[in-house]
């Protein structure tokens, strides 16, 4: 067995068991290997029950002082006692497990652990697990692996393949050269592996992170070099000169573009004239009017005679360019000139074969659309400009395939991810970085608030005021449901919750990244169109459509995500007339916490955020929701482990002075696994 294995080679997992773990990616054991907890379930020391909130998972130490109750309904027997110690009482319930009679004594001390819900002005727990003090003692600090999950896939079933497959692999052989490794003080590959899964404690949790981290870091950026130095600067076989046409749009915009807009715009204009072909990444905050340059690139690249192509993420994104794409064109008179035509997965094949025809003859100058682009089916006539829209979604070697429809083509990168420029030196490396740092003067500034979980119903009634002026609202949760171990808010309960506290006419939608392709579309469509009011979600809306009605986002556990993904998260209102509003749900009390999110409530500016959020994490918040959510590392955190990163980037760069083709004996393990790593369909995370 190795690590491109199936997973059916292990024990207990047949052809069912195996569609399950494909639909959350895994398919390999390597696959599987990769696959790390998402969290963790800690053994905390015991606290007094006083102490314990309302919905904490905790454990406590407490003494019987009721009488034990057996009440039988049906097929379910249910045991329920009262613990007490000093600072308070509570109560707790267990189902069909009828021997505890004989163990729960009054008088007796236990450590009960489990989720406590205020019910009046008594505790109850339900279920609790049971430890003698002991007992407890023993298992204190330890950290259970908490995995993301599909319905079927139960957590016991991916911890016991991933223990069966660390122990029939052969891991003992480290592809880190040994001397890079001991300089960097990095953990062997077989520790780290193990410890990401089975943590024996936090320390070793974390030595094992940093060391994955480095090498996810390193992979990356070594791909980047390569990918830098195979394309170079080649020569721009699609040379345009400047057109009136596009002055003539600027002018005819029902809003004038910002200094910021003109300068990006003029340094596209330059590239796409030059000799060599543009590569160039675009950042901007959502709102900040990075489409409408997209566009006029476009534009310019139609009046030289050339196709262009946008590609976004999503359907209904793609659908939304496309529209706003054609009203432009058409309030321009450019529309049998440009023949626009969306391409995407739900187009039917008759569809699809005029759509290529038309691509292939050069009929249609312009084309949006999804996946679908890079299609074999495809052909392009003479494709001179391609533009990815928030390319972190899109795998370089996706995009390496899209530029590979003709000659080499221009190529635009679109982020909405603001991110400090020390660190988009080293994740852009193969592209020249202009920044959009002005939002339109039309723009009403955000209001915001940072409030604690005790806020909540008032934020509901918010929403509620909102949808009954006409209005739309998201609510993020970190998890799609609930999870042992996790003290999060989660989008399936969460939804049930609002349906039961809202008038019935308002109508609360779920989305997240568990549900198909299809099912998705269809819920951003719907609230796209207003058809759903209040929409549950988890991040997935980062990339997600154009709903200038939404104004109101709260954001539930906001201390389980970085600034700057909450930033991002906020640019999701504020898109059209009416003033918007983000509140922030602090999960935990932590003055820390109040500090951070502080800043966001306080400025609305994305780069001085990001700038902040750098300089604000530290090595204690490494445990549950990735922070970022840009990229996609496995437990990599640009913010988090910025320092990791540069320290990764000089490692490569040292490496591919020395030996660029990694042929040295002592470089060609990791030579082996860079190949490994750039020839999967999402190599290199950009």
């Amino acid at each position: 067995m190795n690590e491109t294995s199936s997973i059916r080679n292990l024990k207990g997992i047949g052809e069912k068991t195996e569609k399950l773990f494909a639909r959350v990616g895994v398919k390999t054991v390597g696959d599987l290997l990769a696959y790390y907890p998402r969290g963790y379930d800690v053994y905390r020391e015991p606290v007094a029950i006083g102490q314990v909130k309302d919905q904490e998972r905790a454990a406590v130490t407490g003494t019987v002082s009721g009488s034990v109750e057996v009440k039988r309904t049906r097929n379910l027997t249910v045991i329920s006692t009262v613990i007490s110690d000093l600072t308070g009482r509570c109560r707790l319930t267990w189902f069909n497990m009828p021997f505890l009679v004989n163990t729960l004594k009054r008088g007796s001390t236990f450590v009960f652990r489990g989720k406590v819900a205020f019910k009046g002005n008594l505790r109850v727990m339900e279920h609790p697990e049971i430890y003698t003090p002991a007992a407890y003692q023993e298992k204190q600090d330890s950290m259970q692996p908490i995995y993301g999950l599909t319905a079927g896939l139960t957590n016991n079933q991916v911890t016991k393949a991933v223990r069966q497959a660390l122990e029939n692999l052969d891991l003992s052989r480290d592809y880190l050269p040994e001397e890079l490794r001991l300089q960097e003080g990095l953990a062997e590959y077989n520790f780290a592996l193990s410890q990401i899964h089975f943590p024996k404690d936090q320390e070793c949790y974390i030595t094992a992170r940093n060391r994955l981290a480095f090498d996810e870091f390193l992979l990356f950026i070594l791909g980047i070099q390569r990918l830098k130095e195979k394309t170079g600067r080649e020569e721009n076989h699609y040379r345009m000169k400047e057109v009136w046409k596009t002055e003539e749009v600027m002018e005819n915009l029902p809003y004038q573009l910002t200094g910021a807009q003109k300068n990006v715009w003029y340094e596209i204009e330059r590239d796409l004239k030059g000799e060599k072909l543009m590569a160039r990444l675009v950042q901007g905050d959502v709102g900040s009017g990075k489409t409408i340059i997209a566009f006029l690139a476009m534009i310019m690249a139609a009046e030289n005679g050339y196709q262009s192509a946008v590609m976004a993420p999503t359907e209904v994104l793609a659908r939304q360019h496309y529209e706003a794409l054609e009203k432009l064109l058409g309030e321009n008179g450019m529309l049998d000139v440009c023949r626009p035509v969306l391409l995407v997965g739900s187009c039917t094949a008759a569809q699809k074969r005029r759509i290529y025809q038309q691509i292939a003859s050069g009929e249609a100058r312009m084309i949006v659309g999804t996946h679908a682009l890079i299609q074999e089916k495809v052909e392009y006539e003479n494709l001179a400009l391609v533009i990815t829209d928030e390319q972190h979604r899109f795998g370089v070697r996706q995009r390496e395939t899209f530029s590979r429809k003709g000659q080499a083509p221009n190529v635009l990168v679109m982020s909405a991810t603001p991110i400090p420029r020390t660190l988009g030196i080293i994740l852009y490396g193969d592209l020249d970085i202009s920044v959009i740092d002005e939002l339109p003067a039309r723009r009403l500034p955000i209001k915001n608030c940072v409030v604690d979980a005790g806020w909540r119903p008032k934020a509901w009634r918010f929403m509620e005021d909102q949808v009954r002026q006409g209005r739309q609202a998201y609510v993020i949760c970190p998890m799609v449901e609930e999870s042992e171990g996790l003290e999060a808010e989660n989008v399936t309960d969460y939804a049930q919750r609002l349906r039961q506290e809202l008038p019935l006419q308002i109508q609360v939608g779920i989305l997240h990244g568990q549900m198909r392709p299809a099912e998705k579309n269809q819920v951003m469509e719907d609230f796209a169109a207003g058809r759903i009011q209040i929409l549950v979600s988890t991040t997935v809306v980062e990339v997600g459509v154009n709903v200038p009605n939404a104004t109101v986002m709260t954001v539930e556990n906001a201390e389980r995500f970085g600034l700057a993904q909450l930033h991002q998260l906020r640019g999701r209102v504020g898109r059209g007339e009416h003033q918007s509003y983000c509140i922030f749900i602090q999960g935990n009390g932590k003055e820390e916490t109040s500090r951070r999110l502080k800043i966001l409530s306080e400025s609305n500016d994305g780069f001085y955020i990001a700038e902040e959020d750098l300089k604000l994490r530290g090595p204690g918040d490494l445990f549950g929701v990735r922070q970022s959510g840009l990229l996609e590392f496995g437990v990599a955190d640009i913010y988090r482990d910025a320092g990791l990163m540069k320290r990764a980037s000089q490692a490569a760069g040292k490496l591919l002075e020395l030996d660029f083709e990694l042929k040295l004996p002592q470089n060609q393990a990791l030579g082996e696994k860079l190949v490994q790593y750039m020839s999967r369909e999402e190599g290199l995370g950009l």
